[in-house]
Parts: C-alpha cells; structure tokens; sequence
C-alpha cells in the first residue's frame, strides 16, 4: 500500500501560516508509536521541503543521544527513499533523485518490497492523491487550530470516500485516525 502520513492540526494543517509546525513534537509514546510504523515501511517518497527537515536523522550525531531517539535515526537511515526535487541535484544518505512520474515512482518502489511504502511533504502527496495512487490516510490530529497554512489534503474534484480503520488518543491528547479508501464494487 501507498500511505499518506502527517501530523496535522484540528483544522486540518500540516504547517501553520508561517510555515512552522513546533506543535507537532511527539511525547515519547506518540515518538515509540512512529517509529514502529517506520520500522514497517519498505520504502519513502518525500518533497524536497520533507526530505530536507529530515535529513538531520541522518546527519546530525546530537540526534542520537537518547535510546528512543538512536532507534528512531537507526530505522529512518535504513529506509530507501526516493526525492522529488526541481532544484536539488544530489541528495544524502540512502536516498536518490526521482526521475520518472509520481505514478512510476510509486509504482516502482512498492514494486521493489513486499512491505507499504509512505509518501510526504504535502504537495507530492496532493500529486498521489490527485492520481488516485495513496490507498491510506493516516492522520495525526493535534489538539490545536492553528488557522491557515500547509493543507493535509489537497481540494479534490470529485469526493473520495474513505473507511476508518482504526483510532488511537495518545496521552498527550494527539489522535491518530487510520482511513483507507473504499472499495466499490469495480474495484
């Protein structure tokens, strides 16, 4: 499966009017938690804005000063991951450029494991969902309205509907939803 995962807030933003998205730091349950679904990925498609916010996993010792946070950098560096860039022309890490569609790309890296692979940074995924590709939303609402800024989901032309999988609230009062597309009977 193709997954759509970002923390986001009650209106429905990855990203405040200034771009900033502090309000999005996990407690250490909600960290554990994303790290066990890192841990079962296969592969990522990230934005350049994305790939470059967490790119410090990769680079930056400091982050590994915790048990939790050496576990969490540990799996993000073994995860193949595939940047979609019009101005980077080399990236770090276990990473390499895209150089085909969003579609053969996608296609191409849930092709290459027999786990899902995640896709981020708001407009790449807008691009997937666009295409139909992104068969799970997974959404990490924070208990704040922060008024405008980076949409989740992109504004669509015709309604997708969507069954929820699964709800878990975190002690810091965060709510994960888990929604996968419905299938209609074509399907």
């Amino acid at each position: 499966m193709l997954i759509y995962s970002m923390s986001v807030s009650v209106d429905g933003f990855i990203a405040d009017r200034e771009g900033a998205f502090g309000w999005t730091v996990p407690s250490d349950e909600l960290f554990r938690f994303h790290t066990a679904q890192v841990r079962e990925l296969g592969g990522y498609l990230l934005g350049r804005r994305l790939y470059e916010t967490m790119l410090v996993w990769e680079t930056d010792p400091s982050l590994r000063e915790t048990e939790l946070r050496a576990a969490f950098a540990d799996v993000w560096c073994a995860i193949p991951k595939v940047i979609f860039s019009r101005t980077l022309d080399r990236v770090q890490g276990n990473a390499r450029l895209a150089e085909a569609s969003v579609a053969d790309e996608a296609a191409a890296a849930l092709d290459a494991t027999a786990k899902d692979v995640s896709i981020g940074g708001a407009g790449l995924a807008a691009a997937a969902i666009e295409l139909g590709l992104v068969d799970e939303l997974r959404m990490f609402r924070h208990p704040i309205v922060v008024g405008g800024g980076t949409p989740f989901l992109p504004p669509v032309t015709e309604d997708v509907p969507l069954d929820l999988i699964e709800t878990r609230t975190f002690g810091s009062r965060v709510i994960y939803e888990r929604y996968g597309r419905a299938l209609d009977e074509s399907d």
